[in-house]
């Protein structure tokens, strides 16, 4: 029997947040938080919404993961978000010791790739997952806000 459950699967949820995040005018960033392929976190990005600049969909659901284990630490835990998370997310992601982080499209300007942040040092990660559709959208997104 084939598993259903792979990073790709989980993509698609995490590409529904962005959705949502799109269609309230936020940047169309989606995460949901994985653990023994139970989702148990969801979010988007509320920056806007919250008129908070640390409200990303990451942070979020970080808070929501750590709040449904009762822990603040998220080992055995999936982080699936369609944009590359940036260094204050890292950081955050850091500290929280999740054990794998899959993200979709790359954020060359922002990514922490490309500035270098360091995840826990036991944190995998995949990147490049629905990387097209997660960038489509965005470009979508920034298109209508430049109009």
């Amino acid at each position: 029997m084939e598993n259903i459950f792979t990073d790709e699967y989980f993509m698609r949820k995490a590409l529904q947040e962005a959705k949502i995040a799109f269609d309230r005018g936020e940047i169309p960033v989606g995460a949901i938080i994985v653990i023994d392929n139970k989702v148990i976190a969801r979010s988007h990005n509320l920056t806007e919404l919250l008129n908070d600049v640390t409200a990303h969909a990451e942070m979020q659901s970080i808070t929501a993961a750590a709040n449904f284990i009762g822990g603040k630490y998220l080992k055995g835990c999936t982080l699936y978000v369609t944009l590359e998370p940036c260094q204050m997310c890292a950081g955050a992601l850091y500290w929280s010791q999740i054990s794998k982080v899959v993200f979709g499209a790359r954020d060359e300007q922002r990514g922490f790739l490309t500035l270098r942040t360091q995840l826990h040092p036991k944190t995998e990660v995949i990147q490049g997952v629905l990387a097209n559709e997660a960038s489509v959208l965005m470009k979508q997104f920034f298109a209508i806000k430049r109009k």
